[in-house]
């Protein structure tokens, strides 16, 4: 009995709490997302498209391996972004560490910067690895005269499991080194950005 009212004054708690919580979404930044992405895609898909067309199998698979490669570090950033420790960045602006207070706006930013790179430049890096691997496919099948669907499906396959398996090592890594991981990523964008 004891429990049981125990366990009700435990719900009635947990959902007044819940009422206060601010579930507002940010409408403007998902607009702004989603065209991003569409304008990212289109652009990477036209150079990927024309480039694979026009050039030998191996740098195919070169191109291939640099999507690959790409959703990884854009993968691992997102990660860090999200685990950093901010008192670290604090200590470093306070120093007048170069790129610290850029690390700061990222992390005041986490979820912003995360979904960018993990879902805009991850899945269109994912995408775009899977539709080259259907013109490798075409280009080794015909060069080795067998099955299309085949070698496309082993080559999908093939680029499926380096993808996932390079993500698992990348979160690995991004969340035991996510504050040296976010340092130079901000220290890029304030190379190219000028910004303090």
């Amino acid at each position: 009995m004891k429990d049981k009212k125990n366990k009700e004054k435990y719900n009635k708690k947990a959902k007044k709490q819940n009422k206060n919580i601010n579930l507002k979404a940010d409408y403007k930044w998902i607009v702004t997302i989603t065209i991003t992405a569409f304008i990212i895609t289109f652009f990477m898909s036209i150079f990927s498209e024309s480039a694979l067309k026009n050039i030998n199998l191996p740098l195919s698979i070169l191109i291939v391996l640099l999507f690959i490669v790409l959703g990884i570090i854009f993968d691992m950033i997102g990660i860090s972004v999200t685990v950093a420790d901010k008192k670290v960045f604090h200590s470093m602006a306070a120093k007048k560490v170069s790129g610290a207070r850029v690390a700061l706006k990222l992390i005041e930013n986490n979820s912003k910067v995360s979904s960018f790179c993990n879902d805009v430049i991850g899945d269109i890096c994912g995408i775009l690895s899977g539709t080259a691997a259907g013109t490798i496919g075409i280009l080794l099948a015909s060069k080795l005269k067998l099955n299309i669907f085949t070698v496309t499906l082993v080559i999908t396959s093939l680029i499926a499991a380096l993808t996932i398996g390079g993500k698992a090592l990348g979160k690995s890594i991004a969340i035991n080194h996510s504050n040296n991981i976010l340092y130079k990523f901000a220290r890029v964008i304030k190379f190219f950005t000028g910004e303090r």
